[in-house]
C-alpha cells in the first residue's frame, strides 16, 4: 500500500470536499493529511491524522510543507476546487505541485464550462505537472477535452464514493424522526441559492392538493463562507416564501450540518430525494450520488451530473424552472408505490460500484501505479551505475 497524503479541507470544515476526503481516505487507509486551512478557523480542532496546515493565503507554506511531504509519503492526493487553495482562482495550488517531489494525483472537484483564461491556466497547469487526474463523470472528462485542450488519456473517472448501506423501507425509519404518516421530500446539503429549492416550493401546494401528508425536509447548514459573507438570506428568503404559500405544515428545515449516520437516517426516511439544482453544467453532487447508494427515488433538474448518473430509469429529470413539471413529477411518484421503489431499486443498484469499498480500491490502484512509475526511473539509473 503506498503511504499517501490527502491536500484538502477537512473536517471540522464543513464543506463537501472535506466530507469527500475524510471518507476516501479512510476507506483507502495509510493516510496523512495536510489541512487547507481557512483564516478565520485557526481554533479548529483537527483529528490526529492531520499532520500538516497550510494556511490558505500564506503563499510560502505551499512549497514548503510541499516539499517536506517527500520525506514521508509515496503519492499525494490533491483535492481541487477553486475556492480552496489560495490566490487568484486558487493559483497557489501550482506553487505546491512544483514543490513536490513524489508522484502526485489530482481530483478535480470543479471543471467549468465556460472558465476564464486564468481558470484554464490552473488546471492545466495542475494537470500538466500531476501524475494523474481524476473527475467522478465522463461529462467532466470530456469537457476537459472540449474546453480545457486536455488529452483524453491523462484523465480517469473514478465516482464519488458512497457508503455502503442496505436497503430499507422508508417507514421503518420515519417514526424516529417525527416524520409517521408523512409522505416524505427530502433534499440535504449546505444551503445556497444555486440549490434551485425555491422550484420545490413552488409545486409544493399542487402536491399538497393531491397528497395532503406530504412534508418536504430541507436538511442542512447554511454554506459557512455564504454565511460570513451575507447571513443566512437565502434560507430565510425560503422561509418567507413557505409563509406567503401557507406551506407551513409541510415544509421542515433542520438547519444543521448532518454527519454521516444522521444524514442517513433523513436518506432512508425519503421517500422522494430532489436535486433543483439551477446550474445545468454541475459535473458532481455528492448529495445525489448519497441518495442513490441509499435507494432512493429521485427527482432533479437534467444538470449534466444527473443526467449521466440517472441514466437507466434511475430517476426522473424536470426542466429547470417549471414547476407544473416538478408537481407533476412529485404527484406521480407519490402515487405510485411500486414505481418509486423499482426507480429507487435500480438506482440503489447502479451506485454499487460506487460503494467506498470499491471507489478507495481504485484510488489505490492509481496510487500505486503512479507511485511506481516515478520510482522505476531512478532505480534503473541507480543500477545500471552499480553495474557499470
Amino acid at each position: 500500500m503506498s503511504r499517501t497524503a490527502y491536500v484538502s479541507t477537512y473536517p471540522p470544515r464543513r464543506c463537501g470536499i472535506a466530507t469527500f476526503t475524510a471518507d476516501l481516505s479512510l476507506a483507502a487507509g495509510s493516510r496523512e493529511i495536510v489541512a487547507l486551512h481557512r483564516p478565520t478557523s485557526d481554533h479548529e480542532p483537527y483529528p490526529a491524522e492531520v499532520h500538516h496546515r497550510i494556511r490558505r493565503d500564506n503563499q510560502p507554506e505551499y512549497g514548503t510543507i510541499a516539499h517536506t511531504l517527500g520525506d514521508c509519503v509515496d503519492v499525494v492526493s490533491i483535492q481541487h476546487e477553486y475556492g480552496i487553495w489560495g490566490g487568484e482562482d486558487g493559483s497557489y495550488v501550482l506553487d505546491f505541485v512544483r514543490a513536490l517531489r513524489v508522484a502526485s494525483v489530482a481530483t478535480l472537484h470543479t471543471v467549468l464550462r465556460q472558465p476564464t483564461q486564468a481558470q484554464v491556466d490552473v488546471v492545466t497547469g495542475l494537470i500538466s505537472r500531476v501524475s494523474a487526474t481524476v473527475v467522478m463523470s465522463h461529462a467532466a472528462a470530456d469537457l476537459l477535452t472540449s474546453a480545457y485542450g486536455v488529452d483524453p488519456h491523462a484523465v480517469e473517472v473514478i465516482p464519488h464514493g458512497v457508503p455502503n448501506v442496505p436497503l430499507v423501507d422508508a417507514e421503518t425509519i420515519k417514526p424516529g424522526l417525527d416524520l409517521e404518516g408523512r409522505q416524505v421530500i427530502l433534499s440535504f446539503g449546505l444551503l445556497g441559492p444555486g440549490k434551485g429549492y425555491e422550484q420545490v416550493l413552488e409545486a409544493l401546494p399542487a402536491v399538497v392538493a393531491a397528497h395532503p401528508s406530504v412534508c418536504y425536509v430541507i436538511a442542512g447548514a447554511t454554506d459557512p463562507t455564504l454565511l460570513e459573507r451575507e447571513g443566512d438570506v437565502y434560507r430565510e428568503s425560503l422561509e418567507r416564501r413557505v409563509a406567503e404559500l401557507k406551506l407551513g405544515k409541510h415544509v421542515r428545515f433542520h438547519n444543521r450540518f448532518m454527519g454521516r449516520v444522521e444524514l442517513l437516517r433523513w436518506l432512508e426516511a425519503a421517500d422522494v430525494f430532489v436535486t433543483p439544482y439551477r446550474d445545468q453544467d454541475k459535473l458532481v453532487s455528492g448529495t445525489l450520488a448519497y441518495a442513490m447508494g441509499a435507494g432512493r427515488a429521485i427527482v432533479s433538474t437534467p444538470y449534466a451530473y444527473a443526467s449521466e448518473a440517472l441514466g437507466g430509469d434511475c430517476g426522473v429529470l424536470v426542466p429547470t424552472g417549471d414547476a407544473d413539471a416538478w408537481a407533476g413529477a412529485l404527484i406521480a411518484l407519490l402515487s405510485d408505490d411500486a414505481r418509486r421503489s423499482d426507480i429507487g431499486r435500480r438506482a440503489y443498484e447502479k451506485s454499487r460500484d460506487m460503494v467506498w469499498s470499491n471507489v478507495a480500491e481504485e484510488y489505490r490502484s492509481l496510487f500505486a501505479r503512479v507511485a511506481g512509475e516515478r520510482a522505476r526511473p531512478a532505480r534503473a539509473t541507480t543500477l545500471a551505475g552499480v553495474g557499470a
